[in-house]
């Protein structure tokens, strides 16, 4: 009876441990971006792996990017907590980790994707604003037509400029159902207005298109800017002007399961 016990518990652990093998192990050297699906070319995971690794310099989060070829029978919330937790990603103590998993539609197979936070941003980035605006609204969109590239950075980028504190998650909210852009330079904007009613008063009409734009115009133009599929802000420049100091390394980070995510 005793020895079938002790079977019947290595059994268990192997399975267990097994099934826990099917998480990809920590990169050695570590990275940020994980393309282990192959959709990015080289110079994609070069610029955003860049990009990333500075944002996680200068701010301290950590934003882990991983593509799949198959969640391995995984639930995709539970596939990215269990990867940012055993990867420790973002620092001990803040927990001010991320991870974004895509598995790509293949066949019959459906795509998905699933942003996981950790404690630290569960207050930063609510659940609401990562699933009904920046995975429903930046990223599937772009999927759905094959451009994994643009759906991450689209996304990234708004998560970024959040966690930055550029605007809130309520502030995007508000601008994606008013249909414009939560990333208008408000200040730029205020400045064109100035100067264009100051050419007003001063000579009794707008400057001429060669010396100012009309306020309407630089309007539509920004906010229109903002949401383009061709420029993603973070991602739009070279690597080169980056360097290659890399992020740091992993820092021990925890994650509680905040997050959301979709499929297409």
């Amino acid at each position: 009876m005793m020895k079938k016990s002790i079977i019947l518990l290595i059994a268990l652990i192997v399975s267990a441990t097994s099934i826990l093998a099917q998480i990809p192990e920590r990169p050695q050297p570590e990275r940020l971006v994980n393309d282990f699906a192959h959709v990015l070319s080289d110079g994609e995971k070069q610029n955003m792996e860049s990009a990333l690794a500075q944002f996680a310099r200068k701010t301290s989060t950590q934003i882990v990017v991983v593509t799949v070829p198959d969640l391995e029978g995984y639930d995709r919330a539970d596939y990215a907590q269990r990867l940012g937790e055993n990867w420790g990603v973002g620092q001990k103590g803040n927990d001010n980790g991320l991870v974004v998993v895509v598995k790509p539609k293949t066949g019959n197979s459906r795509g998905e994707v699933f942003i996981a936070t950790g404690y630290g941003l569960e207050g930063v980035l609510p659940d609401a604003i990562l699933n009904t605006t920046i995975v429903n609204e930046e990223m599937i969109p772009r999927f759905k037509q094959n451009d994994y590239y643009g759906g991450l950075a689209a996304g990234l980028n708004v998560i970024m400029d959040i966690t930055r504190g550029e605007y809130t998650a309520a502030n995007y909210q508000e601008k994606v159902n008013a249909g414009g852009s939560a990333g208008i330079p408000f200040v730029i904007i205020f400045f064109v207005l100035l100067i264009t009613l100051f050419g007003k008063s001063r000579r009794g009409r707008f400057y001429s298109p060669g010396r100012s734009l009309p306020f309407w115009l630089a309007m539509g133009m920004l906010s229109g800017s903002q949401r383009s599929s061709g420029s993603f802000g973070n991602f739009s420049s070279g690597s080169g002007s980056f360097g290659g100091g890399g992020f740091g390394g992993f820092g021990g980070g925890s994650f509680g399961g905040g997050g959301a995510g979709g499929s297409w």
